[in-house]
């Protein structure tokens, strides 16, 4: 199932092409940089009923080293199936386009990067036919970038980086970083970037963080994202608020209102039950009476 995650770790190829020259030389494996580059349908399926995706596919025209396809794969674990996918892409790419293809696999978990970085041998023992050797980056080979100044150097690569690390302790460095050159980068760009980081940092915990950054550092944006953030924010705001004027409340009548009681009122997100809460607590005999739905 395509989740955000997956689909930030392969879109930001679409929109920044010219990152995988970064991300190869990261890699250990240098691809010149591209004089121009096309967005190709991903569809690989054939006249049978077997439907195959590539995440994304890009072509790529080199000025001395000609052209080439890049097939980027977001995984999000292992799946003992997708070698022969792989394959199969590659086979059928180099077959339709008559262009030499290179697979990029992008994780988020050592384990799994490790893994897809494993190179497999497509035949009998005594001959492979085929070997499979995607370019993978993941967590255990994408740069860690802790300083604005390095992140401004190349911001897809950053954002790439705070993708791949979204599960690692360097998160933070990293989203620090980015947040604070985003800052000083133009709205056209930053905008994007952004916008990548929180959809691939998906549920994490440093989705909060980010989303804390973009609030406070990055408080000018305006976009679906940033927008959503600060009305979570706002409605997070009403509801500290509220819960603070219930205590106060009950406190002035004179109700006790014992820790389990009080820890239940300031963990309540929700506004509007914490103003059905405030409206009783006018007239509750005790804080049971507030909790108590008519």
């Amino acid at each position: 199932m395509v989740n955000s995650s997956h689909e930030a770790m392969h879109r930001i190829f679409q929109e920044y092409p010219e990152l995988f020259s970064g991300v190869s030389e990261v890699l250990g494996a240098p691809f010149p940089p591209p004089t121009s580059v096309r967005i190709l349908p991903t569809d690989l399926t054939e006249a049978r009923p077997l439907e195959r995706r590539v995440d994304t596919l890009l072509h790529f025209d080199t000025e001395d080293d000609g052209s080439f396809l890049l097939a980027v794969e977001a995984q999000g674990k292992k799946d003992l199936t997708k070698p022969a996918s792989w394959a199969y892409y590659l086979a059928y790419l180099y077959s339709k386009y008559q262009c030499p293809p290179v697979l990029l696999v992008v994780c988020q978990d050592r384990g799994t990067a490790e893994w897809a970085a494993r190179p497999v041998h497509v035949g009998p023992r005594q001959w492979a036919s085929l070997t499979l050797r995607p370019l993978v980056a993941g967590p255990h080979n994408m740069p860690v970038i802790r300083s604005a100044a390095e992140a401004r150097k190349d911001l897809a690569l950053t954002t790439l980086a705070a993708i791949t690390h979204a599960d690692s302790p360097d998160v933070a460095a990293i989203l620090k970083a980015v947040s604070s050159a985003l800052r000083e980068t133009p709205e056209q760009l930053s905008y994007p970037l952004a916008e990548l980081i929180a959809q691939g940092l998906g549920r994490r915990p440093a989705a909060q963080l980010w989303r804390h950054l973009m609030a406070v550092d990055l408080s000018f944006y305006k976009s679906p994202i940033s927008e959503e953030i600060r009305d979570e924010g706002r409605a997070e705001g009403r509801a500290e608020g509220r819960a603070d004027a219930l205590l106060i409340v009950l406190e002035q009548r004179g109700v006790a209102v014992p820790d389990e009681a009080r820890d239940r009122i300031t963990r309540c997100g929700d506004p509007e039950q914490l103003r059905r809460w405030l409206a009783r607590a006018v007239t509750a005999a005790s804080v049971e009476d507030v909790f108590v739905e008519p």
